[in-house]
């Protein structure tokens, strides 16, 4: 979990680099590893790639209250060279679903995800956006697996 947690403060320096900064900012809402769950997010976007931070809530019930918590990204257009910038490919590093505890309220799950995405008007341009991400976190009780589904629209 530390580990993780480490690689995240790793990435987010990385994501945001000096290289970046001709990029643009955008500002999504949506659900999925996009957006922390049912959330939002911020990055710097350029027409082959989109680096984010998220915040987000990935449950809510009445005896465990609300799961929220945040995650950092990197997604690409490029990787293989595409003719069309619709098609990404991305690396999540945050929540990534919740562990109920008998006596207290839920517990955020910390992992990593790679995943796919679909933009309709591109990455480099405001449009929606679909996909999934494959993601595993450590849970108290072992390892936690998942799929996030996702979909959403980008500023």
């Amino acid at each position: 979990m530390k580990k993780i947690k480490s690689f995240a403060f790793l990435l987010v320096p990385l994501a945001f680099s000096v290289d970046s900064l001709a990029d643009e900012f955008s500002f999504g809402a949506g659900v999925g590893s996009l957006y922390s769950g049912v959330g939002v997010n911020i990055a710097m976007r350029s027409d082959t790639d989109l680096k984010y931070l998220s915040a987000g809530c990935v449950s809510y019930s009445d005896r465990g209250g609300s799961t929220c918590g945040v995650g950092a990204g990197w997604v690409t257009t490029d990787l293989f060279d595409f003719q069309n910038t619709q098609h990404g490919l991305g690396a999540y590093v945050g929540v990534v679903g919740t562990e109920s505890t008998f006596f207290t309220k839920d517990e955020a799950i910390y992992g990593a995800g790679f995943g796919y995405h679909y933009f309709f008007n591109g990455i480099g341009k405001s449009g929606a956006n679909a996909g999934f991400s494959f993601v595993v976190g450590d849970a108290n009780s072992g390892t936690h697996t998942g799929l996030m589904a996702q979909i959403g629209y980008q500023f």
